[in-house]
């Protein structure tokens, strides 16, 4: 196989570093197996970030993320461990993973984890007509 699962997140420096922007991905194709049955959980990842000097390399976190499909992980566990990886390598304003899981025993789960840099303030929302 050309590439494989890996725990390294790679980083790139941010292009606009003087501006706030939103970077959002949406990784549909998320898995890890149930630490209980098993049995494989699927989810769809969405994060969302402002980044400060540093952006996450797309390929590196594909892999990241695949690096999970063969453990055993509680919904919350897991969405936690990637945000702080997320927040140790890109080290970004703001940081927002959520994660979708798809039913499971008649249950759909949604973890929300969030890091923000101190001090760090959104700018207003703008509202246009």
């Amino acid at each position: 196989m050309p590439t494989h699962p890996s725990t390294t997140l790679e980083t790139f420096p941010n292009p606009a570093p003087d501006r706030d922007y939103t970077i959002r991905m949406s990784i549909p194709e998320f898995t890890c197996l149930c630490p209980r049955t098993g049995q494989p959980d699927f989810a769809t990842l969405e994060l969302d970030y402002v980044a400060d000097r540093s952006c996450v390399e797309l390929k590196s976190l594909k892999q990241y993320i695949w690096s999970f499909r063969d453990r055993g992980a509680f919904h919350e566990a897991v969405t936690n461990e990637i945000t702080d990886r997320l927040a140790a390598a890109m080290q970004p304003r703001f940081l927002r993973v959520t994660a979708r899981f798809n039913v499971r025993g008649g249950i759909y789960t949604t973890v929300v984890a969030e890091r923000r840099q101190p001090g760090w303030q959104p700018a207003p929302a703008v509202t246009l007509p």
